[in-house]
């Protein structure tokens, strides 16, 4: 296997041990998790439970104070710039207000990856990051727009695009759903599952919200307790007797979930 090659079997992240600190405040303390490929892994906690720290340590945005992150088999502490530079040719990242260039078009932001990653032509550059334009639901005038000149949902929606620019086999969501209203939520959601289904991408995804939990993941890690107390489908986490679980899922809101994911099995 040379510098540039990845293994093509194994799990997509296996988190050991972590420990994450800020001074004295400890966020993980032990932290496991493993991430199946394929799969749409939901990330669920409390405020202040770590789970945006542990996107930013996964993906390397923070160094672990202790344990080990492997990322495709690799340990990202351990890899050679070569490595890391092909692991991160792997991945997409979309972040939770989009992190659009603000100067650029959607076009050019689209293109952006392919430019610092790839020495492809600028004009199949262009044809390309409108492709994944269209893939993402949005009108081809949208191209030539800037950030400021789109909706929430349109934002989101370029953003999506800029992450699945080098054709990655694993996406990272933060908070994919906020600040969308339930239509445009429920809209988006379909799309991560299409795009799941259609392009074999492994997941990572956190979010609060509980339809897009019930729609669409495989499973679910609740991070608690300064660890992940558990990972399995949202129906096995509903018979969970840690009490945030219950009350995370078993709440007033919660059922309105089950509700609602209910009636759209009896409707398939």
């Amino acid at each position: 296997m040379t510098e540039d090659e990845l293994p093509t079997t194994g799990p997509a992240i296996t988190v050991k041990g972590l420990v994450s600190r800020f001074g004295e405040k400890v966020i993980h303390d032990g932290l496991d998790l493993v991430v199946k490929r394929g799969e749409v892994q939901g990330v669920v906690g409390g405020s202040g439970s770590g789970k945006s720290v542990l996107l930013n340590t996964i993906i390397g945005l923070k160094t672990p104070d202790g344990g080990t992150v492997q990322v495709f088999g690799q340990d990202i502490q351990r890899a050679s710039r070569r490595k890391w530079s092909a692991i991160e040719r792997h991945w997409g990242v979309l972040f939770q207000q989009g992190a659009l260039f603000s100067n650029l078009t959607v076009r050019e932001n689209v293109a952006a990856p392919m430019y610092e990653h790839t020495n492809i032509p600028k004009r199949v550059v262009m044809e390309l990051a409108e492709l994944k334009i269209a893939l993402v639901g949005l009108p081809a005038n949208a191209a030539h727009l800037k950030p400021s000149e789109l909706s929430g949902g349109m934002r989101k929606r370029a953003g999506l695009a800029r992450a699945l620019a080098l054709d990655p086999e694993l996406l990272f969501l933060d908070e994919p759903t906020a600040g969308l209203d339930p239509i445009g939520a429920a809209a988006f959601d379909e799309l991560i599952k299409d795009l799941s289904d259609s392009l074999d991408l492994t997941v990572f995804m956190i979010t609060h919200d509980l339809d897009t939990l019930y729609a669409i993941t495989d499973r679910v890690a609740v991070v608690a307790d300064k660890k992940v107390v558990a990972n399995a489908p949202v129906r096995t986490l509903e018979k969970s007797k840690h009490p945030w679980i219950r009350e995370y899922f078993l709440g007033p809101r919660g059922r309105a979930a089950v509700r609602s994911a209910t009636k759209a099995e009896t409707m398939v």
